[in-house]
């Protein structure tokens, strides 16, 4: 028997020159479309698992290579050098050209014959606080962000967000202290549609199973309220 989930790699052509994105079918072969934003590690193994395990729950998924100019295609671990060179390369990120590239990537996505119409933005760390952005200046119709590290620098966008959006914490992030989310979740305070979600004794990454900080029950809560959440608003 075949495996249900089919991948690829798409090209993506951009102002700037082309660029790789992680394509992931659902195995109906077909459904709403879901653009997934990366970690800071790229679109690394355990990003693609995501990808594919999204659309084994029925999305049409599009993970863009986000570090392309500098590094493309890269794939990092967690931890030492790799970690080290993660920093690097989102140091190089220019929040013009990225949305630029998330805009080619969704047209791309929208595109596709498989997408059946709506299409959200999905994102983990880096890419959450992207989904954010996304929701913001972005045509999607919903937004989910995974620790999105640095929102709260972000917040002159709330007024801006244009769908509903789900955020999810854990308690114990080193990198995004509860002050930080008090401070999106008052922002967002009288945006419809937005859902908070904190995850005692998770700290940050702890979605990845790849991490030493994954923490499989705040992960699979998440991903329950997510699938849930996207059902609710793409369907």
């Amino acid at each position: 028997m075949p495996h249900p989930i089919t991948t690829e790699w798409l090209d993506v052509d951009s102002p700037d020159g082309r660029f790789g994105a992680y394509l992931a079918l659902p195995p109906g072969g077909s459904g709403p479309g879901l653009l997934l934003l990366q970690e800071i590690f790229g679109v690394n193994p355990h990003i693609r698992s995501v990808a594919e395990q999204y659309a084994q729950d029925g999305f049409v998924v599009l993970a863009p290579d986000l570090f392309w100019r500098h590094a493309p295609r890269v794939e990092l671990g967690y931890d030492g050098d790799d970690a080290k060179r993660a920093y690097e390369l989102m140091g190089t990120v220019k929040s013009d050209q990225v949305l630029g590239d998330m805009k080619a990537t969704l047209g791309v996505l929208k595109g596709r014959a498989e997408c059946s119409g709506k299409v959200g933005a999905i994102g983990y760390c880096m890419g959450g606080r992207l989904a954010f952005s996304a929701a913001a200046m972005m045509p999607v119709d919903a937004a989910v962000a995974y620790y999105g590290g640095g929102i709260q620098n972000q917040l002159a966008l709330a007024p801006q967000v244009r769908c509903p959006m789900q955020f999810h914490y854990g308690e114990q992030d080193d990198h995004i202290p509860l002050s930080a989310v008090e401070q999106v979740r008052g922002a967002m305070a009288d945006h419809k549609g937005t859902e908070f979600h904190v995850y005692p004794g998770a700290g940050h990454g702890f979605n990845c199973w790849a991490r030493g900080s994954y923490h499989p029950r705040s992960a699979t809560l998440a991903h329950g309220r997510s699938l849930a959440f996207l059902a609710q608003h793409l369907y």
